[in-house]
């Protein structure tokens, strides 16, 4: 097997074309069916200074605008509901004439959207293997942006409101499984925790720049103003990224499977800044190349595919989907869709204020997690972040249910209260900023391999969808119910993904995603998996096996002895 490697990497370097598209190599397609990736070593791209991938990071920020896109709904619908303008045409009226919003239209206009992202995930998941991710970026914008204009030219009906939502988030949806996909797949592996995290900073970006523009709007505006502007700056970044996609690269992994062979080695070199003749750019290519014909030779993948167990394929799919969902579970949302309502119930007089400190707080923490992510590891991020925001919680419910109101609801809550529930909250955006909003999306984007990798994204996602619509949905029912006492339910699922992560979730950090896949199929137990090493590294020494297995009592196991 390694003759034929050898061969194969020689004639690349020596000027040859692909193995794929071209009868002139030296292996023919027999030789090559019989090419196992896992045991094909790439070429090692050098690691460079930070310095040496702003060209990446710029284009991959460029990808990453489509997570802007999704925040700015969520910053300015929570502040929509409040508006009086909003409230007059969309809501239901009082016997006093005042006017308001029951708890079931207010769910469904806030978590429609999320229904419709779910729609999408999945409705979209076959495009991008079809079109490319650029294509498919840019078309799953102008659904969003068709939505846009429905809502805006909304009069009095909220219905046509709520249609225009949902095809937004149709179009939102694709937007969400393809940004981190193509960005993950163009990225160098040195820094690719660091650019996904990216698209989680432009979603924070969006969500405090949302807030900003319904405290201008609401203060400034008594009129339709206060919602048509927002929803028109909608269109504008919708406009914004169909324009960056003509600036950046598509996925070298889609041009190889469609037979463009050079333009993958431009895309390649682009990335990680190295001339297309580089050995190091024709290595990489032609390993990513063996590895799309072998999955090729296999068969188109289907939907079924995703519960397969060869390959732990069913494994990466029920992992992706959990850690989607417990990401949801944490509760962030709560404070980015209902923070203007949550602290008006603390007492403060103008809850928008406070909306724009918690965006600030969660823009300025997402630029700390492009450190630690790749630092320090996915799973430590995760275990790390998880114990902080259960201690947040603990003290954000028991301050809320024992301290808030110490008179009574019917009397006025108290300040001091009410600042230390702020403060923690500021805490547990901290929290989640910096460790599961972005890192969930970086070990998505990181766990399937190529063949199901669009669909498992599709799914994985959507999930996170489905329970962002539920939460949103059912939020206002809940904390009508029980208060602040939602939070220990918060806590409870934090505690319960804490455990998730420890047993199911393995470290990812500075492996290429073909490296990802062999760990994944060598059975590398999550707790040892910050352990392993790529086959093309080993020495004698190495002990697959011992990964694979552990005798150790659980309790030892969880601290690590």
């Amino acid at each position: 097997m390694s003759e034929v490697v050898d061969e194969q990497i020689s004639a690349t370097q020596s000027g040859s074309q692909s193995i794929i598209s071209h009868d002139s190599n030296k292996i023919d397609n027999d030789k090559l069916n019989d090419v196992d990736s896992n045991e094909i070593a790439p070429a090692e791209m050098p690691k460079k200074p930070a310095s040496a991938y702003v060209t990446s990071s710029i284009l991959c920020l460029m990808i990453a605008f489509g997570g802007y896109v999704c925040g700015w709904d969520t910053g300015t619908i929570g502040g929509f509901l409040n508006h009086i303008d909003f409230q007059r045409r969309f809501g239901q009226k009082h016997k006093d004439g005042t006017y308001y919003f029951s708890n079931p239209r207010m769910g469904l206009i806030v978590a429609i959207f999320n229904i419709g992202c779910a729609i999408g995930g999945l409705l979209w998941s076959r495009i991008g293997d079809i079109w490319g991710r650029r294509l498919a970026l840019v078309w799953v914008t102008i659904v969003y942006m068709i939505g846009l204009i429905i809502s805006i030219a909304s009069i009095d009906k909220w219905y046509q409101y709520f249609i225009g939502r949902i095809i937004s988030g149709v179009g939102v949806g694709g937007i969400a499984v393809y940004s981190p996909l193509m960005i993950s797949e163009v990225s160098p592996k040195h820094v690719r925790g660091t650019l996904v995290s990216c698209y989680q900073l432009m979603i924070t970006l969006g969500i405090f720049l949302g807030y900003c523009a319904n405290y201008g709007t609401d203060h400034g505006y008594t009129n339709s103003t206060q919602w048509r502007v927002p929803l028109g700056l909608g269109f504008a970044w919708g406009l914004f990224m169909i324009a960056a996609m003509l600036f950046v690269p598509e996925s070298p992994r889609f041009l190889i499977e469609v037979g463009r062979m050079e333009d993958a080695k431009v895309s390649v070199g682009r990335s990680n800044k190295l001339p297309v003749d580089d050995p190091a750019v024709i290595a990489e290519v032609e390993f990513l190349a063996a590895g799309i014909e072998a999955e090729r030779a296999e068969g188109s993948a289907s939907w079924g595919e995703l519960f397969n167990t060869k390959g732990k394929i069913l494994q990466r799919t029920i992992m992706g989907i959990a850690i989607q969902t417990l990401q949801q579970l944490t509760g962030a949302n709560y404070f980015f869709f209902y923070g203007t309502q949550i602290f008006q119930a603390v007492g403060l007089p103008d809850s928008y204020e406070t909306a724009i400190v918690i965006g600030v707080v969660n823009f300025a923490s997402t630029f700390p997690a492009f450190y630690v992510v790749d630092k320090f590891g996915r799973r430590t991020c995760l275990l790390w972040g998880g114990a902080g925001m259960i201690c947040c919680f603990v003290v954000f419910a028991s301050v809320g249910v024992t301290r808030l109101y110490p008179n009574g609801k019917s009397h006025a809550s108290s300040k001091g209260a009410g600042n230390c529930m702020i403060c923690f909250t500021c805490f547990f955006i901290f929290c989640f900023a910096t460790t599961w909003a972005p890192t969930a999306y970086v070990i998505v984007s990181e766990s399937f391999p190529l063949r199901v990798k669009a669909k498992g994204m599709a799914l994985s996602i959507a999930a996170n969808w489905i329970w962002n619509f539920l939460l949103g949905f059912f939020t206002p029912f809940i904390t009508g119910a029980i208060n602040f006492y939602y939070g220990y339910v918060f806590m409870g699922c934090l505690c319960f993904s804490w455990c998730y992560v420890f047993f199911f979730v393995p470290e990812t950090k500075g492996l290429s995603l073909e490296e990802v896949n062999i760990m994944w199929e060598e059975g590398v137990l999550p707790w040892k998996s910050a352990q392993w090493v790529p086959p093309s590294k080993r020495d004698a020494s190495y002990d697959a096996e011992a990964l694979a297995n552990d005798d150790k009592p659980l309790f030892k196991r969880m601290i690590g002895k």
